[in-house]
């Protein structure tokens, strides 16, 4: 396996662990508000409530706040960007280095933010995905070289 086809596939690997890391975690710690979507149909997640004077009830924020923290968070296209990059990696495609600066920031930005999180290794994967496009970019004949000298 090549290494940027390696780089590529750790950082999806990370991106697929902490997505689905989260939303299992979140299906475990309010297991029951997700059972109460069922009950009441899924339109209950996040009620459309155009009243401007309603009180909010505890359990209307309860399930606001795990309907963000789950289905409505970036845990979702997380998991699709991972499962993307994964395919890609599996045909030789290269990610673009903007791909990886841009889940580097958001991910740095999101740690600094919320500081007791994971977030700092989804940095991890926006750097290897910038690596791999950086040896992408790299001519055939220095690649070449550094294979036949490691």
């Amino acid at each position: 396996m090549n290494s940027r086809k390696r780089l590529l596939r750790w950082a999806s690997a990370i991106m697929l662990v902490l997505g689905v890391g989260h939303l299992s975690l979140l299906a475990l710690a309010a297991s029951a508000d997700i059972a109460g979507w069922v009950d009441r149909g899924v339109w209950a997640a996040v009620p459309l409530d155009l009243s401007e004077g309603a009180p909010e009830t505890v359990d209307s924020l309860t399930n606001v706040v795990t309907f963000w923290a789950g289905p409505g968070s970036f845990s979702v296209p997380l998991v699709l960007l991972g499962c993307l990059i994964w395919h890609f990696a599996g045909r030789g495609v290269s990610v673009p280095a903007w791909t990886g600066w841009g889940l580097a920031v958001w991910c740095v930005l999101g740690g600094v933010l919320l500081v007791p999180s994971p977030f700092f290794v989804g940095a991890v994967s926006g750097v290897l995905i910038v690596l791999a496009a950086r040896k992408g970019d790299r001519p055939a004949a220095v690649e070449d070289r550094e294979s036949h000298v490691s």
